[in-house]
């Protein structure tokens, strides 16, 4: 019964993190990663879910997220968006540092996170062919990210 209580309040709490993300149908995001790689976020939706993952350097929450969303962008498309978190040159040097292979989209303007209605980090959303079918708010667990993929 305590289990249930706490999804509950979680569930409730993302409910009211997320109120100001976009829903339905995603924004365009077409854009270069810091990687140098061309990201087209719809299209490459249309064929497998994408988990996006909404990010900053800063974010002590995405300190703990970020190593799960390495973790399983090795078995799933993954985007990340780093929020506000400097040139390419220093988020390269800080993915190096912590052992990072996922991509990155620089928003060093705010203006793709404003797109999306984005106001908090962590924020991760799954994209499927085009619609956005889940997002979730604050720390997620790897399990979390699966299930998420695989409900959508």
């Amino acid at each position: 019964m305590y289990g249930l209580f706490i999804l509950a309040v979680g569930w409730g709490a993302d409910f009211w993190r997320a109120q100001s993300i976009v829903s339905g149908k995603a924004p365009e995001l077409v854009a270069m990663s810091i990687q140098g790689k061309q990201v087209d976020l719809i299209a490459m939706s249309q064929d497998k879910p994408v988990l996006v993952y909404f990010w900053a350097t800063w974010c002590s929450v995405c300190s703990t997220v970020s190593p799960s969303v390495d973790f399983v962008s090795g078995n799933m498309q993954v985007v990340t968006v780093a929020l506000n978190s400097g040139d390419d040159k220093r988020i390269q040097q800080y993915m190096s540092s912590k052992d990072y292979d996922f991509t990155v989209l620089n928003d060093a303007t705010g203006l793709i996170g404003r797109a999306w209605g984005i106001s908090l980090t962590s924020t991760l959303m799954v994209i499927d062919k085009g619609q956005i079918t889940s997002v979730t708010t604050g720390f997620t667990s790897p399990f979390g990210m699966w299930a998420r993929m695989l409900l959508s």
